[in-house]
């Protein structure tokens, strides 16, 4: 196994390793640790470069930063890509990552994420102690995503309430693109807010699915229709709910939306800093996704550094992503500035100033 360090100006430590003997070829990077040290999941992911690797961890690792401050939580912001498709992993090559991760001793906690599950993490925990989200084991709460999919339902709920005065979801038109982990479980939600449900995904037989297990689980006349992604972006809708990978969000798709509100789970929706601006000059109430999306890092942190904690309690914990989301809504109108500068600023406030003891 080989680890080299990779120079960076905007981050403290980025690191690649390469394992020819398991397959591995990883980088793991490390933002920020004034509030402490880095937790962030694991992505694996078939990148078609290098170089496209490393910019996605970098921007994944930095969202982290901004997520665990925002959350009130005192970690820093770390992320893991591992280059290769998830269909080739093996226990020797999340073996090997365990390894690769250990070598920071502690510096970066990883868990699961787009491309891993917790199962894996159960392979990474052989190896490593620096590890959290794992299925079936002593303390763990398993599967972080329900705990997203919370949160970003708690988003849904903040956004109505702010943009459209309502409390209910009742009849909420919402798309939702992408059946995922996390996709999956929000669509579960908010069919039984009686919201109406539009979705897609790349994966036809997701949404074939998933359609059908509605029907079983509710009624037959359950209000969802597929659509393509296309079509989906182009909606009529109440709320845009991006639940897949991130950069949805450039001039060409916000030019298409008709909704009245961005609210999912997707990390990194914003396709550059300039996108914040445009949906709120043409009204479109937008959830900042590391703000909506805390849910899954609020679990995994309340696991890994609480022991015994009840799922009750990181519910009610995730349920804060609601208020906090109403008061970067509230500032956004009285500041006449788009949320994503708001709650950049209020994240800022916490990891630029000194290392929290």
């Amino acid at each position: 196994m080989k680890i080299k360090e990779i120079e960076s100006t905007t981050h403290e430590k980025v690191l690649l390793c390469e394992d020819p003997q398991s397959g591995l070829e990883a980088i793991i990077a490390i933002h920020n640790t004034r509030l402490g040290n880095s937790l962030g999941g694991c992505r694996m992911y078939p990148y078609s470069s290098r170089e496209e690797a490393l910019n996605d961890v970098l921007k994944l690792s930095e969202s982290m930063t901004y997520k665990a401050a925002i959350a009130g939580l005192n970690v820093g912001g770390g992320k893991a890509v591992i280059i290769g498709h998830p269909k080739n992993k093996t226990p020797e090559l999340l073996r090997s990552f365990g390894r690769f991760v250990h070598d920071l001793q502690g510096e970066y906690v990883t868990a699961e994420d787009v491309g891993t599950s917790v199962n894996d993490m159960t392979y990474i925990a052989e190896e490593t102690p620096f590890v959290c989200g794992m299925g079936n084991t002593e303390n763990s709460l398993g599967d972080p995503s329900p705990y997203t999919a919370y949160g970003v339902l708690q988003g849904i709920r903040a956004a109505v309430s702010h943009k459209m005065n309502r409390d209910s979801l009742q009849g909420i038109r919402v798309s939702v693109l992408g059946i995922g982990h996390v996709g999956y479980h929000l669509c579960h939600m908010l069919l039984k807010e009686g919201a109406q449900l539009f979705i897609a995904d790349i994966v036809q037989e997701k949404i074939t699915r998933f359609i059908e297990e509605a029907k079983k689980t509710y009624s037959q006349d359950v209000s969802i229709q597929a659509k393509t992604v296309d079509e989906l972006i182009a909606l009529d809708v109440d709320v845009f709910s991006p639940c897949a990978m991130g950069g949805i969000l450039n001039e060409s798709t916000v030019k298409k939306l008709q909704a009245k509100i961005v609210a999912g789970a997707a990390n990194n929706q914003l396709a550059s800093n300039s996108i914040d601006q445009l949906l709120f000059d043409k009204g479109i109430l937008y959830a900042p996704d590391y703000v909506i999306n805390g849910g899954g890092l609020i679990s995994v942190h309340q696991e890994y550094f609480n022991q015994n904690v009840e799922p009750n309690s990181i519910f009610n914990y995730v349920k804060t992503i609601y208020s906090s989301l109403m008061n970067i809504f509230e500032l956004s109108q009285q500041q006449q500035k788009p949320t994503a500068q708001i709650a950049n600023a209020l994240a800022e406030s916490r990891f630029s100033r000194e290392s929290v003891s």
